[in-house]
């Protein structure tokens, strides 16, 4: 550094044919410069791989984007999908077409805006089933102290090709029975929000095992939804 700005400063007052020497130098060295800074920028502006942050409340007491939106699968996509395949661990696809043509693809999102390194693509051609869904298993730390006076929420941002309705469904098995609560999503704002209030549930705090969520998507055919993030947050709420 100290070199060419000494060359930079004496540019004015130096021989032309070490000015020609030096020009060259600096074109070749800028060239390299260049292809450096720009595979910097563009790595460097990408959501870091692993990543875990995104928006929560600020008296959340869990926090969680599955691991699909977070780092890459072995198995990144799939096509003629059949019911019940998983994509990871944590998300499966259930429909009940005679004959499947979906096709799952995660992706790598390159906004400035995204937050998650990956996202969901889904493409589904001709649909001649009934339904439609993708079901995230929660962790064990989302059910664990649940109670009635929890909110669960859940943030996503989504894409599509043309408009259609997607209802979030929250289940939560306990003992025998499953409580389910069902949101539309806001499909109109441009952050997604719903909250599930459990101070309306029959929900037994004693009896907790395990609760997923339901994406359904009404009237798929001919269409490309992308999710590029998927939250999920549980905070206590005021006291009724």
């Amino acid at each position: 550094m100290r070199r060419w700005a000494r060359v930079a400063r004496n540019a004015a007052d130096m021989p032309l044919a070490v000015l020609r020497q030096n020009r060259a130098a600096a074109r070749l060295l800028r060239t390299h410069l260049d292809r450096l800074i720009h595979s910097a920028d563009e790595r460097l502006a990408l959501p870091a791989v692993g990543s875990s942050s995104f928006q929560k409340p600020h008296n959340a007491d869990w926090s969680w984007r599955p691991q699909l939106w977070r780092g890459p699968l072995a198995t990144p996509g799939m096509s003629t999908v059949q019911s019940k395949s998983m994509m990871g661990e944590e998300v499966t696809l259930f429909h009940d077409c005679k004959y499947s043509e979906l096709t799952l693809r995660q992706l790598r999102n390159l906004r400035e805006e995204d937050l998650a390194p990956y996202g969901l693509r889904m493409d589904v051609f001709k649909f001649d089933g009934s339904f439609l869904s993708l079901v995230v298993d929660l962790p064990a730390d989302a059910t664990r102290g649940l109670k009635k006076t929890h909110l669960v929420g859940m943030n996503c941002i989504v894409e599509m090709e043309k408009p259609l309705e997607i209802f979030a469904r929250l289940n939560i098995k306990h003992g025998p029975n499953t409580e389910q609560i069902v949101r539309e999503l806001p499909l109109h704002e441009e952050d997604i929000i719903v909250e599930f209030d459990l101070a309306y549930s029959n929900l037994n705090e004693k009896r907790v095992e395990k609760a997923w969520i339901d994406l359904i998507f009404e009237g798929p055919e001919m269409n490309q939804v992308v999710l590029r993030d998927l939250t999920f947050s549980r905070r206590p709420r005021a006291q009724l």
